[in-house]
């Protein structure tokens, strides 16, 4: 995370640092308490200690930085919502925060934390193996400290699981102050067994009452083989659809208003991506982008009637949450942190990683920067300029004098553009420099400066530390 010029950074040792954004150097470090040793637990993946697991979340109206650390208390084990002083580490807060009457060890507080009127709001499922009797829980507590709030998945007596843990993502806060959030496989296996609220989407008030709930038809199905919808967030999307997949590698894509409970999808796609989407989506212009075990998948979602595109998938895998900054789609697979052209899926630039973080791993943006965490240390790069000719389309016929558009972001502000053109004698030559306005980064080009014939067209953007990226080629035809 970033706010001003300091990354502040959690660690599994129960560690929360500050680096510089500039140098990366240690601005100040807080040790919030002891990790829980991984053998101490009934199951997990995760080791040597178990501590900060989940993304924390800054209240940047108050300065500060909130964490949930697993903890070793003497021998019991607790978790401990910590609110520090982001300027210099100082804990302003420090209170127990494990559901009422839950087993602490059985439970791993794994998604990402997010803010809801002036509370922190904490998502617990179980460890690695479905181990114990652990249940899914939605928390959430004042950010000044006190009474919890709590809604249980898989709550009646003799019921569990139903893990809150969507890949390590944060539960969506929607414009009214709702929750939304997904859950995991339940214990309910048998034909006839009521509903649990477990393999749905499930909104809930800003106090923690469900309002509705969507389960696929299938749900009893997918609690006994796993395959439940639990492993990502639901994407609520701008235009009151909201677009779920999970370890069925099926999206559903459902009414924002109306979810309809068990079977009550809009529309379906099978066989999304081949494969397990577990992370938190991203989505812009009305393409969702999933992360997949298959590969990161983009999906148009349709409004009249609701329906589902898959318009391309990587064959590089994903396992963690999405992020869409100077116009790409990131991701972190292994030790590669990619940046994906969102039209084609194409990789447009990558950045070596020495080794994949725990499991999860989510790339951030902030101060100019983008920030990929590894096994051990933070990498922080600026990533190219991103470009793309708006104007003239694929296919113009061109003449006289015309005028040229293209698009450009970068994290650290773009510099200027050049249009640049590629057919019968000429290599990249330049055509145009831009001006940017409000319609875009503009030339005009007088085409009777060249001959008639086939060209490609390219914009090439430059940031300000000269660093430049070259958009994709427009096919055009001169003729004058």
């Amino acid at each position: 995370l970033v706010l001003g010029a300091r990354v502040l950074v959690a660690t599994e040792a129960d560690a929360v640092v500050a680096l510089s954004a500039t140098d990366g150097s240690v601005l100040w470090s807080t040790t919030v308490a002891t990790p829980v040793p991984s053998g101490d637990l009934p199951c997990g993946d995760i080791g040597p200690t178990v501590g900060i697991t989940s993304t924390p979340v800054i209240d940047a109206s108050r300065n500060e930085i909130f964490v949930v650390a697993d903890e070793l208390v003497g021998t019991a084990v607790q978790h401990h919502l910590v609110g520090l002083d982001v300027s210099t580490g100082v804990v302003q807060v420090d209170q127990v925060v494990d559901p009422p009457g839950a087993d602490a060890k059985a439970q791993l507080q794994r998604v990402a934390l997010t803010l809801d009127a002036g509370r922190v709001v904490i998502g617990y499922g179980g460890n690695a193996g479905d181990c114990s009797d652990y249940h899914g829980w939605l928390v959430s507590v004042p950010e000044t400290g006190g009474a919890l709030s709590t809604f249980e998945v898989d709550a009646a007596a003799g019921q569990s699981q139903g893990a809150i843990w969507m890949g390590g993502a944060a539960p969506v806060v929607d414009a009214n102050g709702n929750l939304w959030v997904s859950a995991g496989n339940g214990s309910s296996h048998s034909a006839g067994a009521p509903y649990d609220n477990s393999d749905s989407v499930l909104e809930l008030s800003a106090s923690l009452q469900l309002l509705q709930y969507f389960a696929p038809s299938t749900w009893l199905n997918d609690n006994l083989t796993d395959a439940d919808l639990g492993s990502s967030s639901p994407a609520v999307l701008p235009n009151g659809l909201v677009f779920q997949a999970g370890k069925s590698g099926t999206g559903y894509l459902l009414q924002g208003s109306a979810l309809g409970g068990i079977g009550g999808q809009r529309a379906q796609l099978a066989g999304l991506c081949n494969g397990v989407v577990s992370g938190g989506d991203a989505f812009a212009n009305s393409v969702v982008y999933a992360p997949c075990s298959g590969g990161v998948v983009a999906v148009k979602v349709g409004t009249s009637p609701p329906s589902m595109t898959r318009l391309w998938q990587t064959a590089t895998k994903s396992k963690g949450p999405l992020i869409i900054a100077g116009g790409l789609v990131w991701t972190i697979t292994g030790s590669t942190l990619y940046g994906l052209d969102p039209s084609t899926g194409a990789s447009s630039v990558t950045f070596p990683l020495s080794g994949e973080a725990n499991h999860f791993p989510t790339p951030a943006v902030g101060d100019g920067l983008l920030l990929a965490p590894a096994t051990n240390r933070v990498y922080a790069f600026t990533p190219p300029p991103v470009t793309a000719v708006v104007a003239p389309t694929a296919g113009t016929t061109l003449s006289g004098v015309e005028v040229l558009d293209a698009s450009a972001t970068s994290t650290v502000g773009v510099a200027k553009v050049e249009f640049r053109l590629t057919g019968g004698t000429l290599t990249n030559s330049l055509v145009g420099s831009a001006t940017p306005t409000l319609y875009g980064w503009l030339a005009s080009w007088n085409t009777s400066t060249v001959v008639n014939g086939a060209y490609t067209l390219r914009s090439v953007a430059f940031d300000g530390s000269g660093a430049s990226t070259a958009g994709a080629g427009v096919a055009v035809t001169v003729k004058n």
